[in-house]
């Protein structure tokens, strides 16, 4: 969930679609270059309507992002033989050299420090890239972390399946938040975003948004400060169909500028959630210096990029 705390007013605008990118972080610099139009990041919800945006009038603003699981702990399993038909060095990559796991394998990957990044990163690309873009920011100014392995101790995971991410920005605050093992989420759902404001507060997921009023006391009764909409599902095609159809029309015309999710766009939110594990790893509260696409303190910034393995290297452009 995104949370947007003390606004001065909020005022929706409905039905819009995303049609430019967020602004790009300082810090992902090294995309900007013209990409084919065949490189586009799996992030659908840049595709989907948005069913409402808010817009701010108001100087204090402060945000929290949360997502919540309902995966079941996983499992110890030995080592095994690789798969037949797996050419497991090509699908190690740049990763350190492993005997063959099946946590390792399909799905379970993301769990494992090597090849992801945990729930921070795997939802925190879809959640904190609509954040970011109804907020017109890109990079924190700082970041703080806290967290660990509290729902599944024992499991074979690595990443934390409960955490807590502090982002400051100019002007005001998001909080990430991810849970393991918890389907029932913040208002009565298990993954979206909610702007709450002094007048409503708008939650905003792939299944829909919903506006929920503050009230106030007007001659001596309580009364909405807005008009309550309630859970309205978005209309037409889905995200992901409508990320497919783009993908393919910008592929059929040759011009990434048909895509309305390239490669700079999908960094924007990555590099964000990238910072927040960034952060957990060292246990501090980590400054970003925009004038050097550096953090302030040395360890964070030994973090920034993976140490390739097997041979593999960063190709230079």
């Amino acid at each position: 969930m995104l949370f947007a705390t003390s606004l001065g007013t909020v005022s929706l605008a409905f039905a819009q679609q995303r049609t430019t990118p967020p602004p790009m972080p300082p810090q992902a610099t090294e995309f900007n270059t013209p990409v084919p139009p065949k490189v586009t990041p799996g992030k659908m919800n840049n595709q989907a309507p948005s069913d409402a945006i808010v817009l701010f009038d108001g100087s204090s603003i402060s945000n929290f992002v949360s997502a919540k699981d309902g995966s079941s702990p996983v499992p110890m399993v030995a080592n095994s033989a690789v798969p037949a038909g797996v050419d497991y060095n090509m699908w190690l990559g740049p990763a350190p050299k492993r005997d063959f796991n099946a946590n390792r394998f399909h799905f379970n990957f993301r769990w494992f420090w090597d090849y992801a990044g945990g729930l921070m990163t795997d939802w925190g690309v879809h959640e904190i890239d609509i954040a970011l873009y109804a907020m017109g920011v890109s990079a924190p100014k700082s970041v703080m972390a806290s967290g660990g392995k509290f729902a599944y101790p024992d499991d074979a995971s690595e990443t934390p399946d409960t955490l807590q991410t502090v982002y400051e920005y100019e002007g005001f605050n998001m909080l990430w938040e991810h849970a393991t093992g918890i389907d029932g989420g913040n208002y009565g759902t298990t993954e979206g975003i909610a702007f709450i404001g002094n007048n409503a507060t708008l939650v905003v997921n792939r299944g829909g948004w919903k506006v929920i009023p503050e009230t106030e006391t007007v001659d001596g009764q309580r009364k909405p400060k807005v008009e309550e909409v309630p859970h309205t599902k978005p209309s037409g095609p889905s995200a992901l169909e409508l990320h497919a159809v783009n993908f393919v029309e910008a592929m059929t015309a040759n011009d990434s500028k048909l895509l309305k999710c390239g490669i700079q766009t999908g960094s924007v939110a990555a590099i964000n959630a990238q910072m927040g594990n960034i952060a957990y790893k060292t246990g501090k509260k980590v400054y970003w210096d925009a004038s050097k696409n550096l953090f302030t303190d040395t360890e964070a910034n030994q973090l920034i990029k993976a140490n390739y393995h097997n041979g593999w290297v960063v190709p230079k452009v």
